[in-house]
């Protein structure tokens, strides 16, 4: 098994291994997740059920002991920055890994191909902690070059773990428009306490996720897709990212693909 060292578009800096073949009696299966559109423009959809209890905790059990300090991207590299004071770590890519890549992946339509999606990281966070507003698209063209995939296309966010404790530490989107509906709140998937002015809070929820479009049909960026981690009050959570580019990563970026 080859392990690369890399910057992954100027954003993440870690170590990755080649994917792990498939074997044993592993099936993966997708559960019945519920889809729930917040906003059209820009698209923004809110999953239900996105991760079951048994990947949650396989997330959790191969990445222990390997997080540490998240970093920011920026024109002269990858650097560790106040506004971000998460620990990151980057998921080893076996059975149940490429099971969750393949629902990301159908979720996007079937025409994505594998090449496309950036390693998947596990993003932790404690008291305190938080990312500051940012967005997942890149302003510097080293960033977004075609050597690096280009810009990206699409996130996820998924909940995988949340203490029992836990206060504070939504996922804001100041932009948005919130949901009028009472069910959002009732379903405890909104933060209806928030200020109106502040756009759309989702508290974290245990195996559920939110998806986003970060580009405009032209290519440049939404702004609209502003978002932060805000600071936990109380308790932790660990969280996933889920990110699709434009093109195709290098081989030194995903390692190599022995299946399609």
């Amino acid at each position: 098994m080859r392990i690369s060292r890399y910057l992954l578009g100027g954003c993440v800096a870690g170590v990755i291994a080649d994917q792990v073949p498939l074997v044993g009696d592993y099936n993966c299966e997708h559960p019945p997740y519920q889809v729930l559109m917040v906003s059209k423009s820009p698209r923004v959809i809110y999953i239900t059920d996105f991760l079951t209890p048994e990947e949650r905790s396989h997330l959790q059990n191969v990445t222990q002991n390997s997080f540490t300090r998240s970093h920011v991207a920026s024109r002269a590299g990858a650097a560790k920055h106040a506004v971000r004071t998460s620990q990151s770590t980057l998921v080893p890519r076996d059975a149940i890994v490429r099971c969750i890549e393949t629902r990301a992946l159908a979720f996007q339509g079937y025409d994505t191909p594998r090449r496309n999606l950036e390693p998947l990281q596990l993003v932790k966070y404690g008291p305190t902690e938080h990312y500051h507003y940012h967005t997942d698209w890149f302003l510097s063209q080293e960033n977004a070059s075609p050597q690096a995939g280009g810009n990206r296309v699409s996130s996820f966010f998924a909940y995988v773990q949340v203490a029992n404790d836990t206060t504070g530490g939504g996922t804001n989107f100041p932009h948005l428009d919130p949901p009028a509906d009472a069910r959002w709140c009732e379903m405890g998937i909104v933060d209806c306490d928030d200020e109106y002015d502040r756009g759309v809070t989702f508290r974290p929820v245990e195996g559920n996720a939110i998806y986003w479009e970060n580009l405009r049909s032209d290519g440049s960026g939404d702004e609209r897709t502003l978002h932060a981690g805000l600071p936990l009050t109380g308790g932790g959570k660990i969280g996933m990212n889920i990110w699709t580019r434009e093109m195709a990563l290098s081989e030194d970026v995903r390692g190599r693909d022995y299946y399609p």
